[in-house]
């Protein structure tokens, strides 16, 4: 998280994170959604179609919003980082913990509902907190740059 930040804001970059997490977000998916249309008798391309349109199109969205809300809440506890920062730690921290988002899927798709795959998501979860709140800490620590200095 330090070596992106000290790279400097370059919202191409992030954007790429988000977008990079975004597919894997898409491609874990697939598994699940050939289960149900095998087992539903429904169309796989229409499940596939709106699923791709969810996770590139309103996901990056909603991680944008969230980010701002972390960034917000982060200042009000004494956070010195910047939005992008904040940005970064969360859609770097969603691409970090992808493996284990993919392997979600991969248990959504072959074993179905139950235990297994609700523990799966839940060390998910676990890894992705602890990677954004690692990040956040790292990124909300940097100082901003002071807009008279040059």
């Amino acid at each position: 998280m330090r070596r992106l930040l000290a790279v400097g804001q370059r919202e191409d970059r992030a954007l790429a994170i988000l977008m990079g997490g975004a597919f894997l977000a898409f491609v874990f998916q697939l598994p699940k959604l050939a289960r149900q249309a095998h087992l539903n008798n429904e169309d796989l391309t229409g499940l596939m179609v709106n699923t791709l349109f969810a996770c590139l199109f309103f996901l990056p969205l909603i991680f944008y919003g969230l980010a701002a809300v972390a960034h917000i809440i982060a200042r009000l506890i004494g956070g010195k980082g910047t939005w992008y920062g904040a940005r970064l730690a969360l859609f770097w921290s969603f691409l970090a913990a992808s493996p284990l988002m993919l392997l979600n899927g991969l248990v959504a798709g072959f074993v179905g509902d139950g235990f297994e795959r609700q523990l799966v998501g839940f060390i998910w979860f676990v890894v992705f907190a602890g990677f954004w709140l690692i990040n956040m800490r790292v990124a909300e620590s940097a100082v901003e740059p002071d807009a008279a200095t040059p």
